[in-house]
Formats: structure tokens, C-alpha cells, sequence
């Protein structure tokens, strides 16, 4: 599976002129980045909670399909466990960095 198959995780298509790969963007630029990376998947988390809301409010009201609610509400689970996850990940991370010694 593509990583840009995954739901809010934006892997620039471009670079900024004069690089070559991710790892040798400036640090400006990659805080950036990683800031829009990470605001593109909670913005992912609250569009899929509510296309999941949407769903489950339409098959109540006999205009949906079960199939398509059932469908909503797993991808919207799915996209909050892989947030939670990264966020997990982001803490053990920052974690290590502050036990390491000076």
C-alpha cells in the first residue's frame, strides 16, 4: 500500500528548489512540514468522524445504506487509532530526546 493511500498523511509531491530529498530540508522548513503533515491528519480525524456521523444520520433516517454507515464508522475509527498511534509515538520520542544525557 502507497503511504499517500493512507488518510491525512500528505507526502509533498515536490520539494522546495535545490533539495533533494526530505532529509535535507532546512529546519524551518521541515518543522513546517511536519506541522502541516500533522494539522492534514487531525483535519482527516474530524472530517472522517463526521462523514461517519453524516452516515449513520442518513441510513437512521431510511436514505443510506447500512453497508455504507458500517463502512464510515470503520474508516473513521481506523483514521482516530492511527492519530492516537502518532501521537504515541511523538510523546516516546520526545521522551527519549529528554532522558538523553547533555
Amino acid at each position: 500500500m502507497a503511504l499517500n493511500a493512507l488518510p491525512g498523511l500528505a507526502i509533498p509531491s515536490s520539494l522546495p528548489s535545490g533539495t533533494s530529498r526530505p532529509g535535507a530540508l532546512s529546519g524551518g522548513d521541515a518543522a513546517t512540514t511536519f506541522s502541516n503533515a500533522l494539522t492534514g491528519m487531525l483535519n482527516s480525524v474530524e472530517q472522517s468522524s463526521a462523514d461517519a456521523n453524516v452516515a449513520v444520520s442518513n441510513m437512521l433516517a431510511g436514505q443510506g445504506d447500512v453497508h455504507e454507515a458500517m463502512i464510515s464508522l470503520q474508516k473513521a475509527e481506523m483514521t482516530l487509532e492511527l492519530t492516537v498511534q502518532v501521537r504515541n509515538k511523538l510523546a516516546q520520542a520526545y521522551q527519549d530526546v529528554m532522558r538523553m544525557p547533555i
